[in-house]
C-alpha cells in the first residue's frame, strides 16, 4: 500500500453514510464523478474493495465496516483540531438523518428545525417521519427519537420527554352520543385508533390499556387521520395532548381518571455521538424538548377539574 491522501476519508463518510453518490457529492458540495473518483482512488491506495456497488447504491463490504469507525475518530479529532485553531466550536458540516415519530416530527420538531438550520448553514439536516421504525445500525438514520429505548446495542440513549395521551372528541359527537361520566361508560363509543396488524411498536397501543379487548371503529395508520377523524365527529381518539392542544374545539373526556403516559428517547450510536454535526443535532433536539415539557405532560389540562364530557358537551 503507498500513502493515501487522508481527505479522501470524508468522501468515504459522506458515502458510508448516504449510500449514494449524488447524496455525498451534495453534502461535500462537489459532484458525484469526483466522489467516485476519490472513493476508486481510496480502495486502489487501500488494496481493498470498500464498497459493493448497486443499483440500489453503495454498500459497506466487511472492511468497509471496520475502516468506518477508524475514519470518524480522525473526522472527531480534525473537529477539535479545528476547534483549537479557531478558539472555539467550529460550525458543523455535512449531512444528519434524524429520525423521528409521526407525532414527534410533525407536530412538535417540524417548526423548531428551520432555527437550527438557519443557525448551521454548513449543516443538511434529513428529517424523516415515516409510519415505521428506522434502522441505526443499517444506517439508514444517524440520530432517533424513539418511544422505546434500545435493550442492547452500541447506543447511547436518553429520555428526553415524558409525554400524556387523553381522550378527545369533538363538541358534536358528545353532543348526540350518549353521556361519559366514567371510564366504564367509554365502552360504549366508537373509538378512532391505529390499525391493529400496522402497529410497528408497542409504545402506540393505547387502546389496549384503556378499553382493553376493544377494536377501533375507526382505524388509520397516521394520527395525522385520526386527528382529522376526531374533528370530523366521528368518535373518541386518544390522542397526545401537544397535538390536541392546537385544536380547543376538541373536548378533553375524563382528564383526571383516563390517560396514558409514554416516553420519548434520544437515541445515537456510540460512533457517531462526539461528532460536531450530530452533537449540534441532539443538543438541539434535547433542549427544544426540555422547554415544551409542560405541554408535553399536558400539565394545563389537569391544573383544573375536568367536568365530565357529557355536561361540557351540552
Amino acid at each position: 500500500m503507498t500513502g493515501f491522501a487522508w481527505d479522501d476519508l470524508q468522501f468515504f463518510l459522506a458515502v458510508a453514510r448516504t449510500g449514494q453518490l449524488s447524496a455525498a457529492a451534495r453534502e461535500l458540495r462537489t459532484n458525484h464523478v469526483t466522489v467516485s473518483r476519490r472513493i476508486d482512488r481510496l480502495e486502489r491506495e487501500l488494496s481493498v474493495r470498500l464498497f459493493e456497488r448497486s443499483p440500489r447504491g453503495y454498500m459497506l463490504t466487511a472492511l468497509g465496516e471496520r475502516l468506518v469507525e477508524d475514519a470518524e475518530a480522525i473526522e472527531r479529532g480534525a473537529a477539535r483540531l479545528a476547534e483549537i485553531a479557531t478558539h472555539g466550536p467550529a460550525s458543523p458540516r455535512g449531512v444528519v438523518r434524524l429520525s423521528t415519530p409521526e407525532g414527534f416530527g410533525h407536530f412538535f420538531l417540524a417548526e423548531r428545525l428551520p432555527a437550527l438550520a438557519a443557525r448551521h448553514p454548513g449543516l443538511a439536516v434529513e428529517f424523516v417521519t415515516i409510519q415505521q421504525i428506522v434502522s441505526l445500525s443499517r444506517r439508514e438514520a444517524d440520530v432517533a427519537v424513539s418511544l422505546h429505548s434500545p435493550r442492547s446495542g452500541p447506543y447511547r440513549n436518553e429520555r428526553i420527554a415524558a409525554y400524556r395521551l387523553f381522550v378527545y372528541a369533538a363538541p358534536a359527537y358528545l353532543a348526540a352520543a350518549a353521556p361519559i361520566r366514567a371510564p366504564a361508560d367509554l365502552a360504549g363509543h366508537p373509538v378512532i385508533g391505529y390499525i391493529d396488524d400496522l402497529i410497528f411498536t408497542p409504545g402506540l397501543d393505547y387502546l389496549r390499556e384503556i378499553l382493553p379487548g376493544q377494536r377501533a371503529a375507526y382505524q388509520c395508520s397516521s394520527i395525522h387521520a385520526q386527528l382529522s377523524a376526531a374533528l370530523a365527529g366521528l368518535g373518541l381518539a386518544i390522542l397526545p395532548h401537544f397535538i390536541a392542544m392546537r385544536h380547543p374545539e376538541l373536548v378533553p373526556v375524563l382528564a383526571r381518571e383516563v390517560q396514558v403516559e409514554r416516553d420519548y428517547w434520544l437515541i445515537v450510536p456510540d460512533r457517531l455521538a462526539g461528532t460536531p454535526r450530530i452533537r449540534v443535532v441532539t443538543d438541539f433536539v434535547r433542549a427544544q424538548a426540555l422547554a415544551f415539557a409542560p405541554q408535553f405532560r399536558g400539565d394545563a389540562l389537569l391544573g383544573d377539574p375536568a367536568p365530565a364530557a357529557g355536561s361540557q358537551a351540552g
